[in-house]
């Protein structure tokens, strides 16, 4: 069951089922039950802990797919394509343009129908589980130089979207919580050098800082990032694998079949209706967000990348081709995990008005999907017809081929 739920496709599949049964239950006979459930409250006064079971999924299970983006982003800093600035030029800037033009859309269209422009993040952040999940199904026989060209903007996205959450999504700031916080992740990082081993003793300290983190004001998740990036991504002199690479190994089934479908079964219970879909053209809040993520990831992705190769010296894989990345940029529109989290965040004090950007994401997301799932299927035949793709074999559904290993700790699928 570990294995199958480390591989790429099973956890975007995974979070396909769980967002597919909660749409379901929120609009069957039994959605008030269903609301019930999610707004149920379980809390623990002595911690400062008041969260909604909805709010434990998103603040503390995400925690875990954040954390398994944590490792990978740090792999990535120290061993992956972002150390090597020639190679991470064009992924990079791809990703800067990519969230920044979906933003930019939404602004220009809800500001132009008088909404609320709070939601400007929504449309920014790239589901790397699912993206990646959509290219191990349809891009066996694609380079694989386009499975490394897409992790590498994901990480990058993931690195933006973690910035965006804790500086622009922060409430009144408790400082003493905050430095209580800080001074678990130094202990984290002592013990973690000082070579001391055990769940028992990092499991503990962990559930110590997210709980700080919580009460400090700060989004919870950033914890499970920090906490990710304090492993250490290289073997020493007599290891196999690195502490990062070991623990991601061991964490992601729990990310990919737990921590994400759980979130999703609860993030992605939106009550649908004529009206609800109306919104989608009607609504300026709605509609930016679906052209965010349809049309911005789009634009943002290709035209920064062809721009920057066009007018620099940086240049693509001699593998890849312009409708490969055009693909690719599709992919990024996938914004899922991410986006509705920033809903819940965003559109806080509006509960129709986050209802109706989850279906915009939601919908957003599946229109991508399929688009790119087309495009690529065809690149891919026409690689194999002409015999000269890559191909990704059996390497691109275990995520153990040009991402050098790192996608076994990929998520979000996230699972980020």
């Amino acid at each position: 069951m570990a294995e199958f739920l480390r591989l790429e496709a099973s956890g975007g599949l995974l979070l396909l089922i769980a967002a597919g049964l909660a749409l379901v239950l929120a609009n069957s006979p039994l959605g008030d039950t269903y609301l019930s459930v999610r707004d149920h409250h379980l809390d623990i006064p002595a911690l400062g802990l008041d969260l909604s079971v909805g709010h434990w999924a998103s603040d503390g299970l995400l925690a875990v797919f954040f954390f398994i983006a944590g490792i990978e982003l740090k792999r990535e800093l120290v061993a992956g394509e972002l150390r090597r600035p020639a190679t991470a030029v064009l992924p990079v800037v791809a990703a800067i343009g990519g969230m920044a033009v979906p933003a930019l859309i939404y602004v220009a269209v809800a500001g132009a129908g008088g909404g609320d422009l709070g939601g400007w993040a929504v449309p920014m952040a790239t589901d790397i589980a699912f993206a990646l999940g959509v290219l191990a199904v349809v891009g066996r026989h694609l380079p694989s130089a386009l499975r490394v060209f897409l992790l590498t903007l994901a990480v990058v996205d993931d690195l933006i979207a973690i910035l965006v959450i804790a500086v622009f999504f922060t409430s009144d700031l408790n400082l003493w919580a905050l430095l209580g916080a800080l001074a678990g992740l130094v202990l984290f990082a002592v013990l973690h050098r000082a070579g001391v081993h055990g769940w028992y003793v990092y499991v503990p300290l962990a559930l110590v800082i997210w709980g700080l983190m919580y009460n400090s004001g700060v989004h919870a998740t950033v914890a499970g990032v920090a906490m990710g990036m304090l492993l250490r991504s290289l073997p020493g002199p007599f290891e196999k694998e690195s502490p990062a690479e070991r623990v991601g190994h061991l964490v992601h089934p729990y990310s990919a079949g737990i921590a994400v479908p759980v979130f999703a079964l609860f993030a992605a219970g939106v009550q649908v209706s004529g009206d609800t879909f109306g919104a989608l053209v009607s609504e300026p809040e709605a509609l930016g967000v679906a052209l965010g993520l349809l049309a911005g990831k789009v634009i943002g992705v290709f035209g920064t990348t062809y721009l920057t190769a066009r007018f620099t010296r940086a240049r693509l894989s001699p593998t890849l081709s312009w409708p490969d990345v055009f693909g690719g940029a599709m992919l990024a529109g996938i914004g899922f995990t991410v986006s509705l989290l920033i809903s819940e965040l965003a559109f806080a004090g509006n509960a129709e008005l986050e209802e109706h950007a989850k279906v915009a994401v939601l919908v957003a997301s599946l229109c991508s999907a399929l688009c790119a799932s087309v495009l690529l299927t065809l690149r891919g035949r026409r690689y194999l017809r002409d015999g000269g793709g890559e191909g990704e074999g059996d390497d691109g559904g275990n995520g153990k081929g040009a991402g050098g290993g790192a996608g076994d700790q990929a998520t979000s699928s996230p699972s980020r």
